[in-house]
């Protein structure tokens, strides 16, 4: 699993750098030069932030339900996905929707 998980996150970490970039050109800015050599360190300072930020919750939700709403939607969304490879067309709309329907209980846990 990691070695097909940390390649995609790097490519898409330098593909972000990348694209910042040319936005800076189109823009006629100069782009993120300021970490590291040409900006590389910026990829990796962009990903350490995201995991060390805050967590926000709020004070009357129950944090359990509230945390891991965003997975259950993720899961089921993932499952939603490999239901589409089900040789049975009529069987495979069925269990469509039906996933599909659970999706809710993510966004209703959220809040």
């Amino acid at each position: 699993i990691l070695t097909i998980t940390v390649p995609v996150l790097l490519c898409v970490a330098f593909f972000t750098l990348a694209e910042r970039q040319v936005m800076a050109s189109m823009q006629r800015r100069v782009g993120p030069n300021v970490s590291g050599f040409n900006g590389l360190l910026q990829c990796f300072y962009d990903g350490l932030k995201l995991g060390v930020k805050e967590p926000i919750l709020p004070d009357t939700a129950a944090s359990g339900a509230f945390s891991a709403a965003p997975m259950i939607s993720f899961v089921l969304s993932q499952i939603s996905f490999c239901g589409l490879f089900i040789s049975d067309a009529a069987f495979q709309g069925l269990v469509l929707m039906a996933l599909s329907s659970l999706g809710v209980y993510g966004v209703m846990l959220a809040g």
